[in-house]
């Protein structure tokens, strides 16, 4: 048995306990510190500074502007596709979950109004187990409807957080397949437009040549096409749906002009999402004006009615509409809004632009032209979206909308996340003479 020390050396033997004990404290706090930022950061983002009274990403926007974090993965973020301002500060967002069926869920933001900043938003789950939720409209009735793979329903914006009374509107949609996810717009009339979209890329087997016709457009119920309902009656049905167009590969960007004296049911806008070609500049996505009956080329035409691969000399383009504009090549429009009256967007055509190459991960918009249709250079609305390690990922914008006070607000699936557009703080103002005493 050792002897007992003298207090001297007791104390000493305690002090260097206490020392280790506090460097470990120390060591720990340190190493919290370093990995807080990196739990904090929505996949990829390291926040610099404040934006309003959130945190500030390093995203390019227009002079006087700065791209807000309002939530991420810490929020439970899993995949958001779209976002809408059901209510006054009420946001219902449309996340996917993944590319499983039954793991999408329909969320509500709301934004806090107190506490200290960088804030974030709030998110509730109003319902879980969709399947691959993507499309999300305000009817006509004041419901918000919902597109799943399968099916499209609706419910009315009941009270903050509570659960969606669901009301089917249609259902047995093709949810199989290369492109199962809607898209909704409303239209004049009481018209709902619905994606539906191809079951492959370019109608193809293995390596064998591209099948003609291609059995995705046959039929009385064709694929890669933008179906047509009519809703109306006492209770609001479905009088009647059918396809509106065709030969549109996988339209998850559409938009309806406001309607004329020339265009009564209103103009209907998709953003094409072309060919995967493995050439970074080429098939060019297309904006297509969509008219009843018409056909738009998907697959066997791309661009300016040019052939696609494998079609060459085997189907006349010349019968098939030609787009209203081109855009760059795999630029993968995933959606688009009128910008509203009175915001800083009024008269303009706002994209989503996920795509992976140079033209693409970035929010733009066209202003509208005299003939009312967009046209022009695109406006960088959210760009330098490129990645760039340790600041930011690759931007993967799928979702936007304006809200009633004015803000353009972004989701994006991939890095999870939902960002908004703000003005910038305004530096103080330092004086250039000392003041006189």
């Amino acid at each position: 048995m050792s002897p007992r020390p003298a207090a001297p050396e007791r104390a000493r033997t305690a002090g260097e306990a206490d020392g280790a004990r506090i460097r470990g404290l120390l060591r720990a706090a340190a190493l919290a510190a370093l990995l807080l930022p990196a739990l904090a950061a929505a996949r990829g983002y390291m926040p610099d500074g404040r934006c309003g009274d959130f945190a500030r990403l390093p995203i390019t926007s227009p002079a006087g502007t700065c791209v807000a974090l309002l939530a991420d993965e810490a929020e439970g973020l899993r995949a958001p596709r779209r976002i809408l301002e059901v209510a006054p500060g009420r946001y219902w967002i449309a996340d996917m979950g993944s590319w499983e069926p039954r793991r999408g869920r329909l969320l509500e933001m709301t934004l806090p109004t107190d506490g200290a900043a960088p804030r974030r938003a709030r998110i509730a789950v109003l319902a879980s187990g969709l399947d691959r939720p993507s499309g999300l409209a305000l009817g006509p009735d004041g419901k918000a409807y919902v597109g799943e793979a399968g099916t499209v329903w609706r419910t009315p914006v009941g009270a903050p957080g509570a659960a969606p009374q669901r009301e089917t509107v249609l259902d047995q949609l093709p949810d199989d397949g290369t492109h199962p996810l809607k898209e909704l717009a409303f239209g004049p009339g009481n018209r709902l437009y619905v994606n539906v979209g191809s079951s492959t890329d370019d109608c193809r087997t293995g390596k064998d040549a591209p099948a003609l016709p291609c059995p995705d457009g046959e039929g009385a119920k064709p694929r890669g096409a933008v179906y047509e309902a009519q809703l109306g009656g006492p209770q609001f049905t479905v009088q009647r749906f059918a396809p509106f167009a065709t030969g549109l590969r996988n339209s998850m960007a559409l938009a309806v002009l406001p309607a004329t004296a020339n265009a009564k049911e209103g103009r209907l806008l998709q953003g094409e999402n072309s060919i995967d070609y493995r050439e970074p500049q080429s098939p060019p996505e297309e904006l297509n004006l969509l008219q009843r009956g018409r056909h738009y080329g998907w697959p066997y035409c791309v661009g300016k009615r040019q052939a696609a691969q494998g079609y060459e000399g085997r189907y006349d383009c010349g019968k098939t509409e030609a787009p209203l504009a081109l855009w760059p090549a795999h630029a993968a429009p995933l959606k688009m809004i009128l910008g509203p009256a009175d915001t800083p967007f009024a008269g303009q055509l706002l994209v989503a632009w996920r795509g992976p190459q140079a033209s693409g991960h970035r929010v733009v918009g066209f202003r509208l032209g005299k003939d009312g249709l967009p046209a022009g250079k695109p406006i960088d609305w959210l760009s330098g979206w490129h990645a760039q390690e340790g600041v930011r990922p690759m931007g993967r914008p799928t979702g936007l909308t304006v809200d009633g006070a004015g803000r353009l607000l972004v989701v994006e699936d991939f890095n999870r996340t939902v960002l908004m557009l703000l003005p910038a703080p305004t530096p103080a103002t330092i004086p250039t003479t000392p003041p006189k005493k």
